[in-house]
This record gives structure tokens, C-alpha cells and sequence, in this order.
């Protein structure tokens, strides 16, 4: 849900009727007006994408934080490693995550003319093309990898001062997942509004700054998004976005690692 509602809040032209003030007030108007279940539009294609790309996420994130450790800091925890590491890991997991992001996205569009994922999928391939799935993907990656890097060092820091053991200890990564998910969100909030522009080429937006076509490139979204919103514009949904990042990225290291330990507990026992 709180996809959706970043989504639409986000929105640099919104229709009439999907002009929203804050969270509450858009989730209970689009509850009231489109049904209680239009805010997990979408959902389906995110879940099918999740597995494969988190999983290759973790594993790249894992392998490359231990070898640039070892080398930085002999075997130390260094913050410049994790940073690298989850920036690396970003460049497969948005790879997967890219297409299904924008089929979720024009999903999540007021009065969206898409009536299922497939539909989805076959209009844009038909009227767009291929490369419409990823016409965000830089924009995307310049967003996602500063906002990786964020996030992994400060998760790293926020264990160090809470967890300063490494022991597995829920509490402390659900703790640690969710600042730094608040933090790497609040910081990249801009990044994202220019990502949902191109992910979702706003008619009413484009032709009110005169652009024909497709909206293309991270420079051309930022440009439009300062002619139709300012400064301001840069920060539209920024509350949504912690909102929705915080508990995702507090589930995510949560249960990673709980499998980290199970995993490494049962090899441990299996040698023994």
C-alpha cells in the first residue's frame, strides 16, 4: 500500500481527484473512491521479481563485503567496502527489479487504463517498445546506488553501536534495517520523484512544460520536474517513502539475517 501511495503522491500533475495532502488522507480516499483492495495493485509482479533479485542481491553484497574487507582492512568491518559491495549488488538486483517496477508503477496511476499485469506488459512492448522497461534503469542506478551505499554503511554502523558483537540478535537488525532505510530514503527522495516520472511519462505533466513524446534521461526528468514543481517538486512523497522503506528494509535484514545464522548454525553442527 505504501507503494501506491508513494506513487500517486509523487505525481507532478495529478488528476483532479488524486490530489492528495498527506498519507492518511490518500490511503482513506483511495480506499473510499477505488476499492479496499487498489492499494496492493501491483503487488504480484513486485513478488515475482523480488525473489531472483534479492537473492542475487544478498549473495553479490555477502562475497564482495568480505573480499574488500580483507583487503581494506585485513579481516576488518570497513565502511567503505560496504558501501562498494552494495552498490555493486544494486547493478544485478535493478537489472530484475527495473521492468517490474514499471509495470507496477503505471499500475499504481490514477485511472490507469491496465487491467492486469500482462495487459500491462503487452500494451508497452506494443506501443513503446523494449526498451520502455528500462528507460529508467540509469536513473534508477544513479538513485539506487548512492541509496545502497547509504543504507548498507549505515546499517554497518548502526550494528556496531547496537549489536557490537555481530551475535544474531533480531531486535538489533530490525532496528538497524529500519534507520537505515529511513535514512538512505529521506536522501534519495529527489532521485526517486525523477524515477517515477519516466517510469510513468505523466501525460498531463509532459504536456503542460510542451514535451511530445517520451520523456527520456535523468537530466531531462530533473529539469522537467524543477520547471513543474520547483525545489519542492524534489521531495513530493518523501514521508510515504520512509514510511514504505522503513519496515520493508527492517524485514529485509531481519530476515536475512536469520537464514544468515540458521544456515551458518546447521553447517556448523553438520561438521561438528
Amino acid at each position: 500500500p505504501c507503494a501506491l501511495l508513494q506513487t500517486r503522491m509523487q505525481s507532478l500533475q495529478p488528476d483532479p481527484k488524486a490530489q492528495y495532502r498527506s498519507v492518511y488522507e490518500a490511503l482513506k480516499k483511495i480506499v473510499l473512491t477505488e476499492g479496499i483492495w487498489r492499494p496492493l495493485r501491483g503487488i504480484n509482479v513486485t513478488m515475482l521479481g523480488a525473489g531472483p533479485a534479492h537473492a542475487m542481491y544478498f549473495a553479490c553484497y555477502e562475497k564482495m563485503k568480505k573480499s574488500l574487507s580483507d583487503t581494506i582492512q585485513h579481516g576488518g568491518n570497513s565502511h567503505l567496502a560496504n558501501g562498494i559491495a552494495g552498490s555493486v549488488a544494486t547493478l544485478l538486483h535493478d537489472a530484475v527489479m527495473n521492468p517490474a517496477e514499471v509495470v507496477k508503477q503505471r499500475m499504481q496511476m490514477f485511472n490507469s487504463p491496465y487491467k492486469s499485469v500482462l495487459a500491462c506488459v503487452r500494451t508497452v512492448q506494443k506501443t513503446e517498445g523494449f526498451g520502455a522497461f528500462y528507460r529508467s534503469y540509469t536513473t534508477q542506478l544513479t538513485m539506487n546506488v548512492p541509496f545502497q551505499a547509504i543504507h548498507f554503511i549505515t546499517y554497518e554502523f548502526m550494528q556496531e553501536q547496537i549489536n557490537p558483537h555481530r551475535d544474531y540478535n533480531p531486535r538489533s537488525h530490525i532496528v538497524s534495517g529500519a534507520v537505515a532505510g529511513a535514512v538512505a530514503a529521506a536522501a534519495t527522495t529527489p532521485l526517486d520523484v525523477c524515477k517515477t516520472l519516466l517510469n510513468t511519462q505523466e501525460n498531463m505533466a509532459l504536456s503542460s512544460v510542451n514535451i511530445s513524446g517520451h520523456l527520456s534521461g535523468m537530466m531531462n526528468a530533473f529539469k522537467t520536474v524543477y520547471q513543474l514543481g520547483g525545489i519542492s517538486g524534489y521531495f513530493r512523497g518523501v514521508q510515504a517513502r520512509v514510511i514504505y522503506q522503513m519496515p520493508s528494509t527492517a524485514i529485509a535484514w531481519s530476515v536475512y539475517e536469520f537464514f544468515k545464522y540458521f544456515l551458518t548454525k546447521h553447517k556448523l553442527e553438520r561438521r561438528t
